[in-house]
């Protein structure tokens, strides 16, 4: 995944290259560089389609902890409340508690560094949502001789660590994906993050790395939204809307859908809602904290500035995997400056996708884009690729 370098202004981007049912029922269905009221129609991105209900039993997947001892590969896992878990597929997760006004939250930079300006625009809109922000102690720091990632991974680490532990804080905003958050995991200590309550950990691009993480480690459902000190959030009303709604009342966020959202392959399935960005996905694949499959999830899919070639390159190698074997569905979503175009694109995830005999959406609007869609992973949902829309079964927080 490639992007533009990072703007000093207001408004400039998340830069890098990435080497990177009702209810909890809806299941069966089917890595390189990256109080409940009835919910509302879902109409696109100007409009789109509870009371805390108690969590969902956690589970988590495969992989190997940092800080504690090695797991053998396929081998059993435990989640937050000591259960016994399966190692491999994409199982319903803990949901974390929304936001509410007053809420303490706290802004980590995982990865890549964030622009003052930038970081000071986010918090000043997190603060009109009336969100009490603490910045993490190192959240401005830059790495001595790495200039693309935001301090050295041992603060990196730290400071996010620190932020989940702490039990004033309910919410962990990643302030810029970019690069490293890879690097990030390999120093947190996850028996020690286990034994603290879930929150929310809000971002994407780089930080599908985290996401992967938390969900097999933690067993914690987490928010594919923007990361705060970029263009994502910044200056763009309709992502803000879309994030606020979310964290602070999801029901009303059930049904997700877009404008031009198509079936690339039709047919409806239900499964778990799980991945980010295609690159890191890739990366991650058989390494510690990552899962060893697809089975039974909804994954979803985006990436930026990769052509057709490597992205190719990419399906190809977790299909030959065997990675991909028993998804469910799958959701693309923007492949922003991806050459040659984005016809060509589609007619790529066609050709490598059809084979799997599961529906494909195409269109969906999140990942790097203006207005983005933001998405809870680790929820049970229902694609329909011929109405365009990914249905939770359940609100992406409690």
């Amino acid at each position: 995944m490639r992007e533009a370098a990072p703007e000093a202004s207001v408004g400039g981007g998340d830069g890098r290259r990435a080497n990177q049912a009702a209810a909890e029922t809806a299941t069966g269905v089917g890595q390189r560089r990256a109080g409940g009221t009835a919910p509302e129609a879902s109409a696109g991105v100007d409009g789109r389609r509870a009371d805390r209900a108690a969590p969902e039993a956690a589970t988590g997947i495969g992989g190997r902890r940092a800080g504690g001892s090695a797991a053998p590969v396929g081998g059993p896992r435990r989640g937050p409340a000591g259960q016994s878990v399966p190692a491999r597929g994409v199982p319903a997760l803990v949901r974390p508690p929304r936001l509410r006004t007053g809420d303490r939250v706290r802004l980590v930079t995982p990865c890549s560094p964030v622009p003052a300006a930038q970081l000071e625009a986010s918090v000043a809109v997190l603060r009109e949502w009336g969100l009490r922000v603490d910045l993490a102690p190192h959240v401005r720091e830059r790495h001595p001789r790495l200039p693309y990632l935001a301090g050295e991974d041992a603060v990196r680490a730290a400071d996010l660590q620190s932020a989940w532990c702490d039990p004033d804080v309910a919410a962990v905003f990643c302030v810029r994906g970019g690069d490293g958050a890879h690097r990030t995991l390999d120093l947190l200590d996850f028996d020690a993050m286990r034994r603290a309550e879930p929150k929310a950990l809000i971002g994407f691009s780089d930080v599908t790395a985290l996401h992967e993480a938390f969900a097999v480690e933690l067993g914690v459902a987490t928010v594919h939204g923007p990361v705060v000190g970029t263009r994502y959030f910044v200056g763009d009303p309709r992502a803000q809307h879309e994030l606020h709604t979310t964290l602070f009342t999801p029901e009303k966020r059930m049904v997700l859908t877009s404008p031009g959202a198509h079936a690339l392959v039709p047919g409806r399935a239900r499964g778990v809602t799980f991945g980010g960005n295609l690159s890191l996905l890739n990366d991650g694949l058989a390494t510690p904290h990552s899962r060893l499959s697809a089975d039974r999830g909804l994954l979803v899919l985006e990436d930026i500035g990769e052509d057709v070639a490597r992205i190719d390159r990419m399906l190809t190698h977790l299909l030959r995997t065997g990675w991909m074997s028993g998804v469910s569905g799958i959701v693309l979503g923007t492949w922003t400056d991806c050459p040659p175009d984005l016809g060509v694109i589609a007619d790529l995830m066609r050709e490598r996708l059809e084979p799997l005999g599961v529906p494909v959406l195409w269109g969906l609007e999140f990942g790097h884009c203006p207005a983005q869609l933001t998405i809870p992973l680790g929820v049970p949902a229902e694609l329909d690729a011929e109405r365009g829309t990914l249905e939770l079964a359940v609100p992406g927080l409690v």
